[in-house]
């Protein structure tokens, strides 16, 4: 395989023209991701948008790494720049899609739009807007100390420039929410606006103003925001690196070496490529039309159905979030809030991560057998031999995760370095050598994946603030204990409930950061009785999931787009494909031994390995109906509960899984055709 073939893999089932395919990346992207909804930059002002990002992440770099300035200071001018950098890139109203300059005319894509795209221009309010919520910011900087000293009175009707304190905080406030309705969208904005309204309803005026912009430990400089400043932007910022030095092609390649060949063996490369290449792009969209603009073609020139491929490539890559180490950005959040390393954090994610890809990488080793697909001949693909070589590459990763186990280095500058050991390597990628221009375009990149999660998390931290002017929480934990009766089981399919409506449409980081402040707490509380760290995991699951959970699954929508299938059937085709993100929090929710929690003993560790790979095996044989043949409603049952019971940690409920799972695959195997 030569060098060309090596780097747009497998020519055969990539018919698409280079310039066809991104543009069509390009404009499902802009349908269902709205970070990708940016404005058209061309030209000189391109130019300059692109070195203001790349400068900005520079900055971070160099504040999360150097700078010894007050959090008041530090913070307020990060959100400041993220103003000015959202409002250059984010336009008023949403559009779908545009044909890229000097794309050729022989390419015909189909795109909608919502408004009448010019290139460089921004309107004289969007302007406006970006100077009324930047000045705020950038004079709370300035003026950090003196406002500190005040405390509650610099919003007190006592105080001389009451008005033009409040005045300045509402502006800021309401520019940074319009902000998020570009960038991040509504569904998180109904959150918040409910909530300030109720806050603003039973608090004083200038107590809430206070709390939610002035404050120290609450609002927009919460938690959220502070994390976000201090590690997200720096692996943001990493994560564009690794992409630039080839890595994803290194990834699809070598699950093309490993798994293409086997029966349907598309389907399990877009497992396989998207877990791996998910837990670095953090974005279950971006993710899916990325690999899957490659994979879902491959899969249905296979022979999968349209919306069965759609909804493969949606799974995975939605669970490429909760794949350690990298884990998108809400991993870091994870470990600020539940006060542990987050070389913990990634420790306890390995098992439910290696369950949620085995249901899949199953489920569609299931589906292929029972349509008697067959894998691509090994000729045309690459050998693991040939991509030895490029092993190098791996090198940032296992740099980046070798430092923060240490626990000797913060992660900030483990990633600092670990962004350094990316451009090193970078140099000697023959394919996609990283160049002056690459180091640029990836420091920008960095930058503009910056703000739609700090965004998101600034929204978080106004929920937080509410919920604390208001004293909000006791309020909710009763409600909740009170409709579940105490069961904790029933609080946790109401938690669940709320963590998938609030995650419709929201990104990961803000639907954890809103789920930390109010349903964490409530699963934390005496009443219900869940672990701390099993609560923080059960809400950060059920946040990623609802990518793929009907009526709003943007990644699976995204992976309709490319199959051509319908939307909902896709949506319903990936959740059933990932029922172990369903299951498995249930069980560690009850079971921490699965998260690696009050373990004592090693065979205890391998137990629950073993019977939760069995358990998920039964329960994706059981969804698929067929094992060695087709199986009827009875054996499904069978395979299924005896599937829940090996999940649920136990030595009879293991037992009890065994025989039935035991029993179905033996009846199966005995039955099964001569020809198999």
């Amino acid at each position: 395989m030569d060098e060309k073939e090596e780097k747009i893999l497998i020519p055969k089932y990539y018919e698409e023209t280079t310039e066809n395919v991104n543009a069509a990346i390009d404009a499902v992207m802009k349908k269902y991701d709205r970070e990708a909804n940016t404005r058209l930059w061309t030209g000189r002002p391109a130019n300059f948008i692109k070195i203001l990002s790349a400068l900005f992440s520079l900055y971070c770099i160099y504040v999360t790494l150097f700078s010894t300035a007050m959090p008041e200071v530090r913070l307020n001018v990060f959100l400041g720049l993220i103003l000015i950098l959202g409002y250059l890139h984010y336009p008023i109203k949403r559009f779908h899609g545009y044909v890229s300059p000097g794309l050729n005319d022989s390419v015909s894509i189909p795109l909608t739009f919502d408004m009448k795209i010019r290139a460089n221009s921004i309107p004289f309010y969007d302007v406006v807007l970006m100077l009324i919520g930047v000045i705020p910011f950038f004079y709370f900087a300035w003026n950090a100390e003196s406002i500190i000293k005040l405390a509650l009175r610099v919003t007190s009707p006592k105080n001389p420039n009451y008005h033009l304190m409040t005045t300045m905080a509402v502006l800021a406030i309401l520019s940074t929410m319009e902000l998020c309705r570009r960038c991040v969208g509504i569904p998180i904005l109904c959150v918040v606006g409910a909530l300030m309204f109720y806050t603003f309803s039973t608090v004083r005026f200038g107590k809430v103003i206070y709390d939610l912009f002035y404050s120290t430990g609450d609002g927009l400089r919460s938690t959220p925001i502070e994390v976000c400043a201090k590690y997200i932007v720096v692996f943001i910022i990493f994560g564009a690196f690794l992409e630039r030095t080839g890595i994803s092609t290194f990834f699809i390649n070598l699950a093309n070496a490993i798994a293409g060949a086997s029966s349907g063996g598309p389907a399990k490369v877009a497992v396989i490529s998207s877990a791996l290449c998910g837990m670095v792009s953090g974005s279950s969209v971006g993710n899916t039309v990325t690999t899957g603009s490659v994979t879902i073609p491959m899969m249905k020139k296979t022979g999968y159905k349209p919306e069965f491929a759609g909804a493969v490539e949606a799974a995975a890559s939605t669970g490429g979030q909760i794949m350690p180490p990298i884990m998108g950005a809400a991993a870091f959040l994870m470990a600020e809030y539940m006060g542990i390393p987050y070389s913990q954090v990634a420790l306890k994610a390995i098992l439910p991560a290696v369950l949620y890809f085995a249901g899949i990488y199953i489920a569609v080793h299931l589906e292929a057998k029972k349509l008697g697909l067959k894998g691509i001949p090994r000729e045309e693909l690459p050998k693991i031999i040939k991509l030895l070589p490029k092993i190098y590459l791996l090198l940032p990763l296992i740099v980046l995760v070798v430092m923060v186990s240490m626990n000797i280095y913060t992660m900030q500058f483990s990633a600092a370095i670990a962004i350094g050991i990316a451009i090193f390597v970078g140099l000697f990628n023959s394919d996609e050598r990283i160049t002056v221009r690459k180091i640029i375009d990836a420091l920008a990149a960095g930058g503009r994946g910056t703000i739609t999660v700090a965004v998101a998390c600034a929204m978080a931290g106004l929920v937080a603030g509410c919920i604390t002017s208001t004293g909000l929480a006791s309020e909710l934990i009763s409600m909740v204990v009170k409709i579940s009766g105490g069961h904790s089981f029933i609080a946790l399919v109401l938690t669940m409930i709320c963590c998938i409506i609030l995650g419709m449409g929201v990104p990961t980081t803000a639907n954890y950061c809103i789920m930390a402040a109010t349903c964490a707490p409530i699963l934390m509380s005496p009443a219900i009785g869940i672990e701390k760290i099993c609560a923080h995991f059960f809400v950060f699951y059920f946040g990623i999931v609802a990518d793929i959970t009907p009526p709003v699954a943007l990644a699976a929508y995204a992976g309709s787009a490319i199959a051509k299938a319908p939307p909902m059937k896709t949506a319903f085709n990936a959740t059933k494909l990932a029922i172990g993100a369903f299951v498995v929090p249930y069980i560690f929710a009850f079971a921490p031994v699965m998260l690696f929690e009050n373990v004592s003993s090693m065979f205890e560790v391998i137990l629950i390995c073993a019977t939760a790979l069995l358990g998920i095996f039964g329960v994706a044989a059981s969804l698929n109906g067929f094992l060695f043949k087709q199986m009827n409603i009875i054996l499904r049952v069978a395979i299924g509960v005896g599937g829940l019971s090996m999940l649920v940690p136990g030595i009879i409920s293991d037992l009890i899984g065994l025989i039935l799972v035991g029993s179905v695959v033996t009846m199966q195997y005995l039955k099964k055709p001569l020809c198999q």
